[in-house]
C-alpha cells in the first residue's frame, strides 16, 4: 500500500511539471524556459516527495514503537499475574505442608494414645479377664474385644459428636453447645460411656480412653469452630488427662497451634474432681488458661461454692441441674434462700456468682415450670430436653475431622488372643 502510494505521488509530480512547463512554452517562454520549469518543478515535487516519505516513514516507526510499547504493557501485566499466581500456589503449598505436618504429628498422637491403650491390656492380660455387661445384664466384648471396638472406631472415624444447645434465658437463642463424644461399633451402634468406661476403670484402661476421646473432640471441635467462629462448644476433659506426664505436654501443643479455639471451647470439670485437684492438674490448668482456654463446672452438689477459687480458676460457667437447684429453695422470714446460703437471697445468687465473672447454667431443664422458676432466680442460661435433644452432627464433618487418606493409619499391635 506504502509502495503504490510513492507511485502514484511520483506520477502526480511528473504530470504537475509538465503541465507547469507546458504552460510557460505555449505563452511565448521557448523551449528553454519550460524545460527549465520541468526541470524545476520536477525538482520541487521531489524535494517535498522526500520530506512526504520522511513523515510517512515517521509515523509508521512511532507506530510500531506504540505497538511493542502496547505488547511490552500486556507482557508486564502476564508476567505480574503470573508472578501472583505462582504467590498464591506457594501460599497453599507451604499451607497444604503445614497442615499435612501437623496432620501427621495428630497420627502420630493418635498411635501413641492407642498404643499406650494396647500396653495397659497387655499388662492386665494376666489378671482375670474383665466383662462388660449392659443394664439388662447382658455380656459385653472383653478388654482385649474393647481395644479392638475402640481401634477400629478411631482409624475408620466411627466417632460421632453429639451436640445439645445452650440457651439464653429468656429468649432461648442457641449462644453454646455441650458435645457428647460417643463411639460405634462395626455394627453401627451407639456405645455410651458408661458401656465402656466403666470396664476401663478396673483394668487402669479410663485414662488412655478419656485421652483419645477429648483428642478427637477437640479435633471435630476445630472443624466447627473453622465453619462458625461464634460457636461455642464444652468438652468435658478428666483430671486423668490433665495429669497425664505424657498426653497432657502432646495435648497443650495441639492446642498452641490451634489458640484460635480459645474462644469456641470451654473444659468441663465435675465439681468433685475440681475440688480434689492436685498441683499437677491445678497448673495444668493454668496452662490452658494462658491459651485463652475456659472452664466449666458441672455435676454441681454443693452450692457453697468457692467464687475465689473458680475466678482464680479461670471458671467461668457453673452448670447446676435445674430440679437440683430448685429443691435447694427454702423459705426463711418470708424469703426464699438456697439451704447451703441460708443469708443470701435466691434471686441474688446469679448476681453473686457473677461478680467473680462466673455464669450459671441451669441444666436438665424439663419443662416450662422449671423454665420459669428458673428465670425467678435470675438465671441467664439454660440447657435441657425442653430445649433441645443431644444430636449428632453431620457425618461429612465428622469425615473431614479426621486424619487424611494420604497419611500413614497407625499400625496397631494384634495379640493371637485376639482372634
Amino acid at each position: 500500500m506504502r509502495r503504490l502510494t510513492l507511485a502514484l505521488l511520483c506520477a502526480t509530480y511528473v504530470c504537475l511539471s509538465l503541465i507547469v512547463a507546458l504552460t510557460l512554452w505555449r505563452n511565448g517562454g521557448g523551449w528553454g524556459a519550460g524545460v527549465a520549469a520541468l526541470v524545476g518543478g520536477l525538482g520541487l515535487c521531489f524535494a517535498f516527495h522526500g520530506l512526504i516519505e520522511r513523515a510517512l516513514e515517521t509515523g509508521q516507526l512511532k507506530g510500531e514503537v506504540d505497538a511493542v510499547r502496547e505488547a511490552h504493557r500486556i507482557l508486564v501485566d502476564q508476567v505480574e499475574a503470573l508472578d501472583a499466581r505462582m504467590g498464591e500456589i506457594l501460599e497453599h503449598v507451604e499451607d497444604d505442608a503445614h497442615r499435612a505436618e501437623a496432620l501427621s504429628d495428630e497420627v502420630h498422637m493418635l498411635e501413641a494414645l492407642v498404643e499406650r491403650l494396647q500396653r495397659r491390656l497387655d499388662d492386665h492380660g494376666e489378671d482375670e479377664p474383665l466383662v462388660l455387661r449392659n443394664a439388662a445384664g447382658e455380656a459385653r466384648p472383653s478388654a482385649p474385644g474393647l481395644l479392638e471396638v475402640v481401634r477400629a472406631a478411631l482409624t475408620e472415624n466411627r466417632v460421632d459428636l453429639f451436640l445439645q444447645p445452650i440457651v439464653a434465658l429468656p429468649q432461648r437463642k442457641t449462644l453454646y453447645y455441650e458435645s457428647f463424644s460417643r463411639l460405634r461399633d462395626a455394627t453401627g451402634r451407639v456405645m455410651m460411656p458408661a458401656e465402656y468406661l466403666a470396664v476401663a476403670e478396673p483394668g487402669g484402661l479410663i485414662t488412655a480412653i478419656d485421652n483419645l476421646l477429648l483428642f478427637r473432640c477437640v479435633q471435630i471441635v476445630r472443624r466447627l469452630a473453622k465453619q462458625d467462629r461464634r460457636i461455642g462448644i464444652f468438652c468435658n476433659i478428666s483430671m486423668a488427662s490433665l495429669a497425664d506426664e505424657t498426653f497432657f505436654p502432646q495435648f497443650l501443643d495441639l492446642l498452641a497451634d490451634n489458640r484460635d479455639l480459645a474462644g469456641a471451647l470451654i473444659f468441663e470439670i465435675g465439681q468433685a474432681a475440681f475440688d480434689a485437684r492436685g498441683s499437677i492438674q491445678a497448673r495444668n490448668m493454668g496452662k490452658l488458661a494462658d491459651l485463652g482456654f475456659r472452664f466449666s463446672l458441672d455435676k454441681v452438689t454443693d452450692l457453697d461454692l468457692d467464687l475465689q477459687d473458680l475466678s482464680r480458676s479461670d471458671v467461668k460457667f457453673v452448670k447446676i441441674g435445674a430440679q437440683f437447684l430448685l429443691d435447694e429453695l427454702i423459705e426463711v422470714e418470708d424469703r426464699l434462700v438456697l439451704r447451703a446460703l441460708p443469708d443470701l437471697a435466691a434471686e441474688d445468687f446469679a448476681d453473686l456468682t457473677r461478680r467473680y465473672g462466673v455464669e450459671v447454667i441451669a441444666e436438665k431443664v424439663e419443662d416450662e415450670r422449671q423454665v420459669a422458676e428458673v428465670l425467678d432466680l435470675n438465671l441467664a442460661f439454660g440447657q435441657g430436653h425442653l430445649f433441645g435433644e443431644p444430636r449428632a452432627i453431620k457425618e461429612a464433618v465428622l469425615s473431614e475431622a479426621g486424619p487424611p487418606p494420604n497419611l500413614v493409619r497407625p499400625q496397631f499391635p494384634r495379640r493371637a488372643a485376639f482372634g
